[in-house]
């Protein structure tokens, strides 16, 4: 729920919040009438600087390496300054997505917006991660002959299944690429492909197998290597299907090579072998429910999930879900609130009638042993003395989670380092079965 101390997204929501005693709890700033609702000109979702953990480095000089083109790139403004390094790293240090001819002054298009296609993304990720593959002639395809210029990007990103053909035989050069088709490229060039398809195959202890949502462990560890920017304009955050414009794109690659050496053995080590405790069938559907919005962004204030919200919500930009909002949309029943939870979730929830951090940690005491699946976990993240962060515990060191150091729904490990250490202490808001 923490933004990293950038801006305040000020909405007007109608909200009911009741507690488990049934008192009614306030929020800083907002006032009830005497029917009982709550008009909240802005609730105060931001939280505190050191709210999440902290954002994992890149191992990149301050300055570009003397060898880098000295061009200037012609169509690149403000608006793409969050993405300008990873950008003069790919197309300037580096000529992985120097695509476009130059100018006739000596600039080059990036051409920032536009959709990345999968054959700029296959000569991309051939030229970054296996410039001296050779083409393997028995790998041909419907829709692109060997004659094309792009083939032989093509053949080898098939190769190394960094990119699919389609059953019949196509390259499909021309498909824009989406979040998940690129964080399941960047995590086999990683050399993460079986810690995904232990995440894809999460099941419990005693042989329950989850519905996993398609590159659910690809989208897992993406987020968690913070392989997709977390936009502070939050109308262009990305979901898992989202089509990436190249900027996007530029920003992953850029990520992914320039990670620290020590990341991906310690991210690996945080799932691998990664299972869940048995557990009933009401925790076992927050679990379902919950997975199925890993790769969702991370979104100040965020607490709705489908493609349409609720006039309720403000007009949120996009689906997706801050520290709190996630909680709320796995665990909440309908509660008279100007916004219903179920339908769409298939099953009713719990009585949790607070919408933050602080408000909800103003009620239970569980130590970190006795926490089971379900249990809410709160963090105090600078050591303050104040709330600013919480999650679902879903077991064995595990818990859904949405931050601004991932940018969005995951699965994070909490049992060690930064969680465990601002751990303050848990609620259970499911009875015991």
């Amino acid at each position: 729920m923490y933004r990293g101390g950038t801006r305040l997204r000020r909405r007007l929501v109608t909200l009911v919040l009741v507690g488990a005693t049934g008192a009614m709890l306030l929020p800083s700033g907002a006032t009830a009438n005497a029917a009982g609702s709550i008009s909240v000109a802005a609730l105060p979702h931001m939280g505190e600087p050191g709210s999440g953990p902290p954002v994992l480095p890149v191992e990149v000089p301050a300055q570009m390496p003397r060898r880098a083109a000295g061009f200037t790139w012609s169509d690149l403004d403000g608006a793409d300054s969050w993405a300008k390094r990873a950008i003069d790293f790919v197309g300037k240090a580096r000529s992985w997505m120097r695509d476009f001819a130059a100018n006739p002054d000596g600039s080059r298009p990036f051409k920032p917006d536009m959709l990345e296609t999968r054959k700029y993304l296959a000569r991309a990720l051939v030229k970054a991660f296996a410039p001296g593959a050779n083409v393997d002639p028995m790998i041909t395809f419907t829709d692109l002959d060997p004659t094309h210029p792009f083939y032989r990007w093509a053949n080898i990103a098939v190769q190394r299944r960094w990119i699919k053909r389609t059953s019949d035989g196509r390259f499909l050069p021309d498909q824009p690429v989406d979040t998940g088709a690129l964080h399941v490229a960047l995590i086999d060039v990683l050399g993460m492909n079986h810690i995904a398809r232990q995440l894809d195959s999460l099941h419990t202890r005693d042989g329950y197998d989850f519905p996993t949502p398609r590159r659910f462990g690809a989208l897992t560890l993406g987020l968690r290597l913070g392989l997709r920017y977390n936009n502070s304009n939050e109308a262009m955050d990305v979901g898992p299907r989202t089509p990436l414009s190249r900027a996007q794109v530029a920003y992953s690659l850029y990520r992914a090579a320039t990670l620290p050496s020590w990341v991906v053995p310690w991210v690996n080590g945080q799932y691998d072998g990664i299972v869940l405790p048995k557990m009933g069938s009401k925790r076992k559907a927050i679990v379902r429910w919950g997975m199925k919005y890993v790769g969702y962004p991370y979104v100040w204030g965020g607490e709705w999930g489908m493609a349409n919200a609720p006039s309720a919500l403000g007009g949120q930009p996009v689906p997706g879900f801050d520290c709190s909002g996630i909680v709320w949309w796995a665990l909440r029943a309908n509660d008279g609130a100007a916004w219903k939870v179920h339908p769409p979730r298939p099953y009713a929830g719990w009585s949790l009638g607070q919408r933050t951090s602080a408000d909800m940690a103003r009620f239970g005491s569980v130590k970190y042993g006795r926490l089971i699946p379900g249990d809410l976990m709160f963090y105090d993240g600078n050591n303050d003395g104040t709330v600013d962060h919480v999650n679902v515990f879903v077991g064995n060191g595990f818990a859904l989670d949405s931050s601004s150091s991932t940018g969005g729904v995951t699965i994070m490990r909490v049992g060690d380092g930064w969680y465990r250490d601002h751990f303050v202490h848990g609620r259970r808001i499911i009875p015991s079965g």
